[in-house]
């Protein structure tokens, strides 16, 4: 009866992610060891984090990753020959210094490239000013100067709010929520937990008040408060968008924003950085520290379903029928993938559970465009004469913003709101190779990350599927870019274009969110995935969530992975 029943489940498992995602490039390989401690399906950084920990405690763990590397999104590809590409994420920042720590990430091979300036908006014209802000408080004020005083006053005011709100929540992020039916080491915690809280909240009491409007209010509402001048307003106002389908004016987009800001590299609070050899070298570093401490990690292993008993996991099914088993299985991937597509209504996990999981947000609009070009843009605002065409300035090395006024992120929000891709779309560039030479050995790499592409276009717009909608769609983000760097285009040697529908099928992020979830109030804090299970915990025995789809969120955070192997060992310890 099990074999039948299970023979059911296969089939509608294999039915529903048939095509839907990039099959594995090489044959899998079963592992010798078919019986182990812990299997972890996915091996993205959160994956790889919740595993190097695991192994560490001394658990045989073994790590299930359908691509031929490990990393999911944050990984470092070479699609043009000579040009290395961090080909999803492309910033890091908000991975926990705790994991940097304590899984000794530096002595594997990972090394932050600082960035500064660290944000630069240009004109459109020669004659026009144009913003850069890096780390001297002195030229930022300049730089803000131009187009107001006062703002330019304040503007270090605002750098020390933004701070104080990412100490109020930095207790909240290497730790799970506070589980207040947990057993007695969980109320230990709680207290410990209550006890840093309540230091933190007496040190900043005059931020608690702005603090609880960062995880309400909107974006537009706070910065209008703040400053007066457009430019500085929208350059800030992209934090508050990046990812997430909501305008400035939104209501919860000043969350979306702090969430942007809340990391730090190389000892700098607040701050992007870029990685040598790109976003990969992130994901290499957690691996390396994974197998050092014995975790196994295969690649082109593809996993079909998971298999239960009797309310527990107890292993996963590969698409070859290999079987594993596992006293624990843990969910490196999203939450919809894991509930809906990697389960049947037979593994008895309650329907409502699994709706409220059918039913999770997923709008994000990420488009993701890495180019190979001849020579550095050349700024019509911001020229260097005399230098060579692949020498960087200030201006290349930092993320590059071409918006100046909040209503063109609030006209592209509505058109994406619409079902149809903006018509002028938000774009950040950046040049990783400007500070990092080991990208390649000529020319450069420019990623352009826009937003407000939707993955459900209305049909009588196109569809992602149609390689010319996607084309035109790409021109008119090269187009922008022209607007201000009038040899962009013609530079350009070659590029991967990632729409939604790209996101999805390579990395596995559901709808292209690449978060595993839209970072609104209603999916965050207990509420994330699912109300009742913010602990990575699930209906299911032995069955642990451990990716971006829990909290506190998405990034290339890790705090994810960490928390959930806290909370498996806890439960091993029975305590």
């Amino acid at each position: 009866t099990v074999s039948v029943l299970y023979c059911r489940m296969l089939r509608r498992c294999q039915r529903r992610c048939l095509g839907k995602y990039e099959a594995s490039p090489g044959n899998f390989s079963p592992p010798e060891k078919l019986k182990r401690d812990v299997v972890i399906i996915g091996g993205g950084h959160n994956g790889l984090v919740c595993g190097a920990y695991l192994a560490k405690a001394g658990l045989d763990t073994l790590i299930l990753e359908r691509r031929g590397q490990v990393g999911g999104a944050a990984v470092t590809e070479e699609i043009i020959p000579g040009y290395k590409f961090s080909r999803a994420s492309y910033l890091a920042g908000l991975l926990r210094p705790a994991i940097i720590k304590e899984l000794e990430l530096e002595k594997h091979g990972m090394k932050y490239l600082s960035r500064d300036p660290s944000s630069f908006t240009p004109s459109r014209t020669a004659t026009e000013p144009y913003l850069i802000l890096g780390d001297d408080p002195k030229m930022n004020h300049a730089s803000i100067a131009q187009f107001s005083t006062s703002d330019a006053d304040r503007f270090e005011a605002y750098e020390d709010f933004l701070s104080e709100a990412r100490e109020l929540i930095q207790p909240l992020l290497d730790m799970p929520l506070p589980d207040l039916e947990g057993g007695l080491k969980q109320k230990f915690d709680n207290i410990l937990t209550a006890k840093t809280m309540m230091r933190v909240g007496l040190k900043h009491s005059k931020t608690l008040v702005p603090f609880y409007e960062l995880f309400t209010g909107s974006a537009s509402h706070l910065l209008n408060r703040w400053f007066e001048n457009d430019i500085l307003k929208t350059t800030l106002a992209t934090d508050a968008v990046i990812g997430a389908m909501v305008s400035p004016s939104s209501a919860g987009s000043a969350y979306v924003l702090l969430h942007h800001v809340m990391g730090e590299a190389a000892g700098k609070k607040g701050v992007w950085s870029y990685v040598e050899g790109g976003m990969g070298s992130i994901s290499n570093s957690i691996a390396s520290s994974a197998k050092s401490h014995g975790a196994e990690i295969l690649t082109d292993a593809t996993v079909d379903c998971i298999v239960t008993d009797d309310g527990r996991a107890t292993g996963v099914r590969m698409t070859d029928g290999t079987f594993i088993e596992a006293g624990t299985v843990v969910a490196g991937c999203s939450p919809y993938h894991t509930f809906v597509e990697l389960m049947d209504e037979a593994a008895g996990v309650p329907k409502d559970f699994v709706h409220h999981i059918q039913h999770t947000e997923q709008a994000c609009g990420a488009f993701k465009i890495n180019c190979a070009v001849s020579e550095l843009p050349e700024f019509k605002c911001y020229p260097n004469p005399g230098r060579d065409a692949n020498i960087p300035g200030d201006m290349h090395k930092g993320t590059v913003h071409f918006e100046t006024r909040m209503s063109e992120i609030e006209a592209a929000y509505t058109d994406a709101a619409s079902g149809k891709p903006a018509e002028r779309p938000v774009v950040e560039m950046t040049i990783p190779s400007a500070v990092d030479t080991t990208l390649c050995e000529k020319g450069h790499v420019v990623q352009l990350f826009v937003q407000f592409a939707p993955y459900d276009v209305d049909p009588q717009y196109g569809t992602w599927a149609c390689p010319d909608f996607k084309e035109r769609f790409v021109k008119r983000v090269f187009s922008i870019v022209d607007e201000f760097a009038p040899n962009f285009s013609a530079s350009i040697i070659g590029y991967d274009a990632l729409s939604p529908l790209d996101l999805e099928r390579i990395f596995a992020l559901p709808k292209g969110n690449i978060f595993h979830g839209a970072l609104t109030l209603q999916q965050l804090g207990y509420a994330r995935p699912v109300p009742g299970y913010s602990s990575h915990r699930t209906p299911l025995k032995g069955l642990y969530m451990g990716a971006s789809g829990t909290h506190p969120g998405g990034g290339v955070m890790g705090a994810p992975g960490r928390n959930c192997s806290g909370v498996i060992l806890n439960d091993l310890r029975g305590v």
